[in-house]
């Protein structure tokens, strides 16, 4: 049975190997492992050890606390009106994340005052 904690690290290295570009296979061959390993770890099947985590994390430029933010959040907990339960699962908000920061900065700025101004009017 999978723990929520697990599902949870694993659900923040897919966000962030998908943030990066990354594929399953890249980031195996980086830490020194299998692509099925890092399949296993994404769904929360198999528990990632500290020092295996550790090995991720750098792979992927982020501290091991990145991957439980969010964890204690109550607030997280319970899913907005206007959100899908789980926004990081969603490929499609995760390019569109990735396709975003990629936008030069102040380019990037202006389009987010549109989208507040259309979510608004909506």
């Amino acid at each position: 049975m999978k723990h929520p904690v697990d599902v949870h690290v694993g659900k923040r290295v897919r966000h962030r190997r998908w943030m990066v570009g990354m594929t399953q296979q890249q980031l195996a061959e980086r830490v020194g492992i299998k692509f099925q390993q890092i399949q296993k770890y994404e769904t929360g099947m198999n528990r990632v050890s500290a020092s295996r985590l550790w090995e991720i994390g750098s792979a992927l430029g982020v501290t091991v606390s990145f991957f439980f933010e969010g964890l204690g959040d109550k607030a997280a907990d319970k899913p907005s009106d206007d959100l899908p339960g789980d926004l990081l699962a969603d490929k499609e908000a995760l390019e569109l994340i990735r396709s975003y920061y990629s936008i030069p900065e102040n380019q990037r700025r202006r389009l987010f005052d549109l989208a507040r101004v259309l979510s608004d009017a909506a």
